[in-house]
This record gives structure tokens, C-alpha cells and sequence, in this order.
């Protein structure tokens, strides 16, 4: 058996979707499709916030940053799927492999943070709305933004390192990108360090973050109760409303996909390999469109730039 042990030297290779490589060519279609509106959408909401100084709020810059993790791990995703669907260019060097896990893995970290980040900016503005700005002031916001980096590179960065350690038997991928534990089964070392970790990372993220993101749900529902006003809890509830959305398109497809890995063993290895996809790419097409229906200054926004009055 031939085996690898030299980062520098390895080339690992993804199949695509196993099982149905005869078909790469159409689904090269509603991937790139998804890969343009991310670009557009996520673009679009960037280039708003920049420029209109109105929209150089906590909330709005938290968005921001939202949209910069989406595309970064967009931009680390798709290129190579989609060279693999048109080109069959599957073959990736270990340490390009590694850069992708770290940048794909670690973006998912960042809009986790982040999203509990804009928990904490929803509290604020239902429970404490006379001290929005003294609290959440613009140099918080950018600690709290560095705070989120700080997270997805520390937990993140360990995985590569403990892959490089490790000799492969295998280096054909089943997979469209380079997840940790897809390269972990490559291996024919001692792996339970690697489990260990990424179990750990998953927990920690997953369930630390919507442990924080639940609690602050819960303090924000005790003071809607309390509004004497019907009108006023409407508009409370409103106010938390986007991010409520982003939430579900953020967790829900990825512990969907987590389960019929875990229980599903009955589904074919390719809905894995889409569901580990589609997970990734939903949150970030569907925030900008969230947030764009939702937000009324966003609305606006778009509809000064088009040349238009909003009704």
C-alpha cells in the first residue's frame, strides 16, 4: 500500500459528487447560478453599507461582516467545484487542500460568532433601545468583529496542523472540497485526536452559540411581554425579525445535513456530499435577500440607487 506522509509533495484528488460525476455538467448549473447571486447579493448589500453613511450603524457594520464571511467562504468553495464540474479538474495539492479547509471551515466560525454578536445587538435594541448607540458603540462593534476572527482562526487552524502530522493511504477524496473529517478518512494513522478535535470545534460553536443566541431570545421575549402596546410589540418582534430568519437559513440546513450523516445510513453517499454543499451555500445566498426584504433602509437603498421612490 502505498502510502504519504509529506504535506509539501501530497496531492490529494476530489471526485465531485460521487455517484454522479456523468451529470456534474448540469449541476454545474444551479451552482453557479447560486455562486452569482451570492456574488451579486452579498456584493450589493457591501456596497450599500460602504457608501451610505446612514447605514454606518452597529447593526448594519455587524452585516457587513456577515456578508464579508459568506463570501470569503463562498469564494473558497465554489471555484474548485465548479473547475471539477467543467474541466474535471479534480487533483489539489495538500497544502492548497489544507488553506481551503481552513478558510471554509473557519468563515462558518465567523458567521456563527457573528450571528450571536447580533443577538446581543437585537437585545440591545428591544431591551435597552435608549442606550443603543452609548453601548454598542462603533469601536465595540469592531472589537466584537475581531473577536469573531480571533475565534474562527484559533479553533480552526489546529485541523490542518494536526492533518500534516498524519500519513494517507488514500488520496481520492469523495467530496467536492477538502472537509476536515473527509480528509481524516484518508488517513491511515491514529485519527482520534482528529476526531476528538473536530467534535470538540462542533460542539463548542454549534452549541455554545446557540446556547448565547437562545438566551438572548429569551430576554428579549420577557420584555416584549411586558409592552403595554400591541402596536409596540409588532414592531419589537420586527425588529428581531431578520436575524430570526437568518438563524434558521444559517443552523437548520447544516444540522439537517449533520443528522442524515449521523441516522441517515440509508441515504445515497451523493445527497451527503449536496447537503454538505447546499449548507454552505444557502445562509449566503438567502441573507442578502433576507435582509433585503426585511430592512427598510435597505429597500430604500436599493431603490434610490435604481432611480426610484419606494411606495
Amino acid at each position: 500500500m502505498l502510502t504519504f506522509n509529506h504535506s509539501s509533495f501530497m496531492t490529494f484528488s476530489l471526485m465531485g459528487i460521487p455517484g454522479l460525476e456523468s451529470q456534474h455538467l448540469w449541476l454545474s448549473l444551479p451552482f453557479s447560478s447560486m455562486f452569482l447571486a451570492i456574488l451579486i447579493g452579498n456584493g450589493a448589500i457591501l456596497f450599500l453599507v460602504a457608501t451610505e453613511p446612514t447605514l454606518h450603524t452597529p447593526m448594519y457594520l455587524l452585516l457587513a461582516l456577515l456578508m464579508v464571511a459568506d463570501l470569503v467562504s463562498t469564494l473558497a468553495l465554489v471555484p474548485k467545484l465548479l473547475c471539477i464540474f467543467w474541466f474535471n479538474d479534480r487533483d489539489i495539492a495538500a497544502n492548497a487542500c489544507f488553506t481551503q479547509m481552513f478558510f471554509i471551515h473557519g468563515a462558518s466560525v465567523v458567521r456563527s460568532a457573528l450571528l450571536v454578536t447580533m443577538a446581543f445587538d437585537r437585545y440591545v435594541a428591544v431591551c435597552k433601545p435608549l442606550h443603543y448607540n452609548t453601548i454598542l458603540s462603533h469601536s465595540l462593534v469592531g472589537r466584537l468583529g475581531l473577536l469573531a476572527l480571533a475565534k474562527g482562526v484559533v479553533l480552526i487552524l489546529p485541523m490542518p496542523l494536526l492533518l500534516r502530522r498524519l500519513t494517507f493511504c488514500h488520496m481520492v477524496i469523495p467530496h467536492t472540497y477538502c472537509d476536515h473529517m473527509a480528509v481524516v478518512k484518508m488517513a491511515c494513522d491514529h485519527t482520534r485526536p482528529n476526531r476528538i478535535y473536530g467534535l470538540f470545534v462542533i460542539l463548542l460553536v454549534v452549541g455554545l452559540d446557540l446556547l448565547l443566541i437562545g438566551f438572548s431570545y429569551v430576554l428579549i421575549l420577557q420584555a416584549v411581554v411586558h409592552l403595554n402596546s400591541r402596536d409596540a410589540i409588532i414592531k419589537a418582534l420586527n425588529t428581531c425579525s431578520a436575524h430570526l430568519f437568518v438563524i434558521l437559513a444559517s443552523y437548520v440546513p447544516g444540522l439537517f445535513s449533520s443528522l442524515t450523516h449521523r441516522i441517515g445510513h440509508n441515504i445515497p453517499r451523493h445527497a451527503h456530499i449536496l447537503l454538505a454543499n447546499l449548507y454552505l451555500l444557502i445562509p449566503s445566498m438567502l441573507n442578502p435577500i433576507i435582509y433585503g426584504i426585511k430592512m427598510k433602509e435597505i429597500r430604500d437603498k436599493v431603490a434610490k440607487c435604481l432611480g426610484r421612490e419606494t411606495a
